[in-house]
């Protein structure tokens, strides 16, 4: 069937018909194969007058012969105006007729998607009509958008993951192909995003090279799993690590064809990795400072005691004299270490309380400006409304003096030294290897210098016991274990950063009291005891043998009768045949049943008796619980002074 739309004067320019066939046998063959062909066609004449459709032409438009053939163009606009999601496309051409080839897309409403394709046709040189077809790509537009939905979420999951995808190419010139995130890793620019096999070695940390190198040869040549971390250099000089994995595609020969691999950016878990191993490795050093400070105690506390027993027997003009002096000046040196390691190892005794840190910075700027001297500029700024923190305020200002001191050292030409303490936050990035942190808010103390700073090196092992970059004979490498120790005990953290000639930055950060809590003194007032006997019993409990003697000697001929145990077990055999106990003086740290439980069982079985614990160790009250209001601490080391007059105020004594 021909449906012709408007009468032209003019007949339809046809080809010359072969000579055997007549003419009206041409045009029937023309009509034949027009409406034999599924695909929707029409023809349409310079003045965009539809001349030919097919059949498959009207069903698209769902048009009506009669009313196609009385209505013409109306009828197909009006059916455009109803199928199509963009009207305006169905008079597109007939507003611009092409020259030249020309291609669309058409979108019904009911989600067919079909290309149009208009063709300008000749009759010599003379253009006189297009031919306009219809192809149907709903199944292929849904393929691609499915195709592109699955490569957004591809895209999602990698950059959720931080894991980029890619693709080796091994024959050939290598070619190389990756995904958005792994060009985000490795920071490349949009035009790398496919590029040889060399684009990757380009990224690679020169150190690393031939490692991934290897790794890749082992893989294509062994078969063995292509699983290696390494490090990259990104455009703007950042180093990163990454996690690479790949497997090898083989042809039907076993020959290997490509690479297919993933990157993971690790990063932040090789800096979490390498903070806990400093973590741990300061506690281990901690755990050791702290059994070498507990026996060194011990061996003080017998040193210092029989010292003063002998300078207290030797005359003034004895010849020995001199030399007992010196022992005991010794000992006060050695006292000092012993201190410093029980801070580092976070065991010194602390007198806790809710005190304000920007109080105590201001209450020792004076201090500090004559200990700095008249070449260094102090700076103190504190920022805003900050929190109280929970904590000794004498141990956290002689951890400042410890900085101070360290910037001084760091400053021989001058300089200046600045403390500022504001409220921060503070995310986990901004620990330090040393120190990992929380994220959180803070109050912070940052003391900065303007000296000469310290390469990653050094700044790697500061907070170390002994470590130090001075000269022989000037530092003992203790200041900035101390003050490490001392910012642990009190629930905060410390980071350090330094850059060569452009000075060092300590950070302390204490969480303010309300979130710390607003512990009790460690010693709190203790309940009243009956009035003691005219001549008190007294037990003494010490595992080590040197300083259980000197107590007995200590408070030998003072009215009071003595008794001793080497261990706990020993002292609940003497208190289980001994009617009356007036005072327990014991260690704190023993083996076998600790000094604390052998408290507790003193408490249950003579609740009126008077407690003394001999301990270096903080940590070794809390475990006392409620109890705590019993006792009394006697820190060591001690001399025989120190112990006669704490038992003699005991007893209302002194």
């Amino acid at each position: 069937m021909i449906d012709r739309l408007h009468a032209d004067d003019e007949p339809l320019p046809t080809q010359a018909a072969p000579t055997s066939w007549t003419l009206e046998e041409t045009a029937s063959l023309l009509e034949a194969t027009l409406q034999g062909v599924r695909t929707p066609l029409a023809l349409l004449d310079l003045r965009q007058r539809s001349v030919r459709c097919n059949r498959a032409y009207m069903e698209l438009f769902g048009l009506d012969a009669d009313d196609l053939a009385e209505r013409g163009v109306a009828a197909i606009a009006e059916a455009g105006q109803r199928l199509l999601v963009d009207a305006a496309q169905i008079r597109y051409f007939w507003e611009n007729p092409p020259d030249r080839e020309a291609r669309d897309t058409l979108h019904f409403k009911d989600g067919r998607t079909f290309e149009r394709l208009v063709t300008p046709y000749e009759l010599g040189e003379r253009i006189v009509g297009q031919v306009v077809s219809y192809r149907d790509i709903t199944a292929s537009e849904h393929a691609e958008r499915a195709l592109d939905y699955h490569r957004v979420l591809l895209e999602q999951a990698q950059r959720v993951a931080q894991v980029g995808s890619w693709v080796v190419e091994l024959e050939g010139a290598s070619r190389l192909q990756w995904t958005r995130e792994t060009q985000q890793i490795f920071g490349a620019d949009d035009g790398d995003a496919v590029d040889a096999l060399e684009t990757l070695h380009r990224y690679i940390h020169p150190d690393d090279r031939q490692a991934v190198q290897d790794a890749r040869q082992r893989a294509t040549e062994h078969q063995e799993p292509f699983d290696v971390e390494h490090r990259i250099v990104r455009p703007d000089g950042e180093t990163r690590w990454v996690h690479a994995r790949a497997d090898v595609v083989r042809d039907d020969t076993g020959r290997p064809v490509r690479l297919i691999g993933t990157v993971q950016d690790i990063t932040d878990r090789r800096r979490l990795e390498e903070q806990l191993r400093q973590a741990q490795k300061l506690e281990a050093v901690a755990r050791l400072a702290g059994g070498v400070a507990h026996d060194l105690n011990n061996a003080l506390t017998s040193i210092v005691g029989y010292t003063e027993l002998a300078l207290g027997a030797l005359a003034s003009d004895h010849p020995a004299q001199p030399d007992v002096v010196e022992i005991r000046r010794a000992a006060e040196r050695a006292e000092s270490v012993t201190r410093q390691l029980l801070a580092f190892s976070r065991k010194q005794p602390l007198t806790p309380r809710v005190f304000s840190l920007a109080d105590a910075v201001t209450d020792i700027t004076r201090m500090l400006q004559r200990f700095l001297g008249d070449r260094i500029r102090l700076v103190v700024s504190l920022r805003g409304d900050i929190a109280p923190i929970s904590g000794d305020p004498g141990q956290l200002e002689q951890a400042i003096i410890n900085l101070a001191a360290n910037a001084k050292d760091a400053m021989p030409d001058g300089g200046t030294l600045q403390l500022a303490v504001a409220m921060a936050m503070i995310t986990a990035e901004d620990g330090s290897p040393h120190d990992p942190i929380p994220a959180g808010r803070y109050v912070e103390l940052s003391v900065s210098d303007s000296g000469l700073g310290m390469p990653p090196g050094t700044v790697a092992h500061i907070f170390e016991p002994f470590f130090t970059t001075k000269e022989p004979g000037k530092g003992t490498g203790l200041g900035l274990a101390m003050v490490y120790g001392t910012v642990k005990q009190i629930g905060g953290y410390i980071a350090v950063r330094s850059t060569i000639d452009h000075g060092t930055t300590f950070y302390l950060r204490f969480p303010p009291a309300a979130a710390a809590g607003a512990p009790e003194p460690l010693v709190s007032a203790r309940s009243p005891a009956p009035i003691p006997p005219a001549e008190p019993t007294i037990l003494v409990v010490e595992d080590e043998t040197p300083v259980r003697n000197l107590v007995l000697v200590s408070i030998a001929k003072r009215g009071y009768r003595v008794l001793s145990a080497a261990s706990g077990t020993e002292a609940l055999s003497v208190l289980a045949r001994e009617p009356q106990i007036d005072l327990l003086l014991t260690d704190a740290n023993m083996p076998g049943m600790s000094g604390i439980e052998l408290v507790k069982r003193v408490i249950e079985q003579r609740p009126t008796a008077r407690i003394i614990v001999m301990s270096g160790f903080t940590e070794d009250l809390p475990l006392l619980g409620e109890l705590e209001h019993r006792i009394s601490l006697l820190n060591k080391p001690f001399s025989p002074q120190e112990i006669r007059a704490r038992i003699d105020r005991e007893f209302g004594r002194g």
